[in-house]
């Protein structure tokens, strides 16, 4: 612990001629910090072995965790939906490593999901987890949550404000549900942990030698987007503001402030960047989906203002869609985004 100037004096006495008189460490005071630093370890790491010791049939295998610089990895997750088989895990869990201990962003969708996250934690650090940063509402970002709660309550749980808001109204145990349904119960036992400490745009968070960075939007693929940037890294978490070779729901989107949060992304010219789903990289992994995005807006506010429905325009806009045919997710969210697509361009006319 540090000490102020004069902390070292006895109370009620001077210094000794010639030279200060200070007062020496009570050896009870250390032998009794020491104990406790080492009990809180030690109970920790008891508590994450009793956790591996119970897991069961709905345990989720290890994803291995990939170096993305000398502090960063990051889990990249299946890119299917929520099923028996991935048992709900879809997601980019990323972790970091800081002289203080280790901040997680995303730890995915399920308690098995969390606890698999900490397993591979453990194989790079016994460091504790102190900061987890959620980057929007939908669960399987962030029900994960709760293994990081079991092995280390004290650590800080952030979100955008809005995305506590939604929580607490309902949409935390909407998306358990949702998970437990999607998985055939293979989810069975999670239960949200709701974030609790606020985080505001352009608000810098230091945990040990790592600063962290936040980017808040206030509608871009839902309205409690977070993006996480870890300064010293250039590197940049996007959640679901990018995807690679993934096109995910836009149901909770605005097309124009996605595209403007993605551009964003790409204008910070981060040396790394972490999608919500799919591979990491440079700017390449989030480039082709700021494309998606204002290619379809684009076509489809073109053939609206020609008089079509957004049933007619589908196979045109379809076509100039075809680089991303391959991607997971686009024959079945497309002609959704059309749909969507063309009601916000006819919101906008209100505007």
């Amino acid at each position: 612990m540090d000490r102020d100037d004069n902390s070292g004096f006895e109370s009620g006495t001077r210094p000794a001629e010639g030279r200060d008189r200070v007062q020496k460490p009570n050896q009870n005071d250390l032998l009794e910090g020491t104990i406790m630093k080492l009990s809180t370890t030690c109970l920790a790491l008891f508590l994450l072995a009793a956790s591996l010791a119970a897991r069961g049939d709905n345990a989720l295998p290890d994803y291995p965790a990939v170096k993305i610089t000398d502090r960063v990895w990051v889990i990249h997750g299946p890119r299917e939906l929520p099923n028996p088989e991935n048992k709900g895990f879809m997601n980019n869990p990323a972790f970091v490593v800081t002289s203080d201990g280790v901040a997680v962003i995303d730890p995915g969708s399920t308690l098995e999901t969390g606890r698999m996250v900490l397993r591979q934690i453990r194989k790079v650090t016994e460091k504790p987890v102190t900061h987890v940063f959620a980057s929007h509402i939908h669960g399987d970002h962030w029900l994960g949550n709760q293994a990081i709660r079991e092995i280390y309550p004290a650590a800080k749980f952030f979100a955008h404000p809005v995305m506590i808001e939604q929580a607490h109204a309902g949409q935390a145990e909407s998306w358990v549900e949702m998970m437990l349904r999607l998985t055939e119960g293979a989810s069975k036992g999670t239960e949200a942990v709701i974030p609790d400490q606020v985080l505001e745009d352009g608000q810098e968070i230091r945990v040990g030698d790592v600063t962290f960075r936040i980017y808040l939007s206030d509608w871009a693929h839902t309205k409690t987007d977070a993006m996480v940037e870890v300064v010293e890294d250039s590197l940049l978490a996007t959640g679901d503001n990018a995807l690679y070779q993934r096109i995910g729901r836009m149901d909770d989107a605005s097309f124009r402030g996605n595209i403007a949060a993605c551009r964003q992304a790409l204008d910070l010219k981060m040396k790394h960047y972490i999608p919500g789903h799919g591979d990491s990289g440079g700017p390449e992994v989030i480039e082709p989906f700021c494309n998606y995005l204002e290619v379809l807006y684009a076509k489809v506010a073109e053939l609206y203002e020609e008089g079509l429905s957004d049933f007619e325009m589908k196979d045109t806009v379809v076509e100039s869609l075809s680089a991303y045919k391959e991607w997971s997710g686009f024959s079945d969210e497309v002609g959704r985004h059309i749909s969507l697509a063309v009601l916000e361009i006819e919101q906008a006319e209100f505007e």
